[in-house]
Parts: C-alpha cells; structure tokens; sequence
C-alpha cells in the first residue's frame, strides 16, 4: 500500500460542499487548543529578556496562537518557565502549577529552568521537573528567540495530538501520582 492509498483509507468520508466540514471531534479539539494557547511566562533572569524578544515584533508569538499573556495561573495552559529558579521558589512554582487550567502544558525554557545551568549550588533548584512535569526543554543560556518559537511549536504538537480528556488518560495519571499532584 503506497502512502497516497494510506492516506485516503485514514480519511473520514466526508460530504463535499460549500461552508462546511466533517472531521473527528478530538482533532477539532485539539487543532483548537494547539492555536490558542494561553501562555503563563514565570520569568526570574536572562532567559526572561529572551521572552520579551520572542514577543517582539521581530518574532511575534502571536502568530503561533500566543497572542494572549497571561498573568493568571487560573487563565493559562502554557507555563513558561525562564531563568534561574531557587528551591525556595519551588512550593511556588508548583502552587502556579496546580491552579493552571486543564489540560496543561509545561516549556523549560534555557539551561537553569532545565537543568539548574551553571549554578551547582545548595539554593538553586537543579531543574524545574524535580517538582512539577515538564513537556518540552528548550536549550541555550539563554536560548534564542527562535528555540523558545521551536518549543511553543513542539507544544502545539503535543496539544494537537493529545487526547481530548488528557487528564483521564492512565500514563497522566501516574505521572501526576509520581510528583504527588492531585
């Protein structure tokens, strides 16, 4: 079966007309949350300035479906997690975390929020996933504008092909019980 035939036996049948489409519910759902992204930038040093570049009319997030910041862990499904994070911050982050909106996602944006970067001491959290889940991990010190794009473009992903009921899924839940999150 060549890939031209498998494409069309994966296709819904469909009605041909002007004004309307058929598609699968959860691929509605998921190229809707993949667009609209509601972005919660926890910004504490350099990587932050990056961000603000990122937003800029050079790059524009925008056009990725970030348009909207949002200051309000409760109105956001993106945490965007920049810059050196001390452990004291971390029942903090975490607090951020668990008041997000459902389904959501996390970036580690540049090598402390990854790793703990070049900071190998007792007060610096050696990377943000020792207390919540993290998506994806964007590199550098700080990383350019167009890898923190690269990691917003590898969430749209996860949000297009996830789940509609995320939450629900088994492999979710366990890796929610594994950081100890209701």
């Amino acid at each position: 079966m060549n890939q031209l035939d498998k494409i069309k036996t994966e296709q819904i049948e469909s009605h041909q007309g002007e004004g309307f489409m058929l598609t699968k519910f959860s691929e509605a759902i998921g190229l809707a949350r993949a667009n609209s992204l509601w972005p919660l930038p926890f910004a504490t040093s350099c990587c932050g300035i990056e961000f603000m570049s990122t937003m800029g009319p050079n790059y524009d997030l925008a056009r990725f479906g970030s348009e909207r910041l949002s200051f309000s862990p409760r109105q956001a499904d993106m945490l965007m997690v920049m810059g050196t994070i001390a452990k004291k911050m971390g029942p903090i982050l975490r607090k951020v975390y668990e008041q997000m909106a459902e389904p959501r996602w996390v970036i580690a944006v540049g090598a402390c929020a990854s790793s703990g970067g070049i900071f190998d001491t007792y007060s610096v959290l050696q990377g943000i996933d020792r207390v919540i889940p993290v998506d994806v991990y964007v590199p550098g010190c700080p990383p350019r504008p167009e890898q923190i794009i690269e990691g917003v473009m590898k969430i749209q992903e996860l949000a297009r092909s996830e789940s509609a009921r995320r939450r629900e899924m088994p492999e979710y839940q366990k890796l929610l019980e594994s950081y100890n999150i209701d």
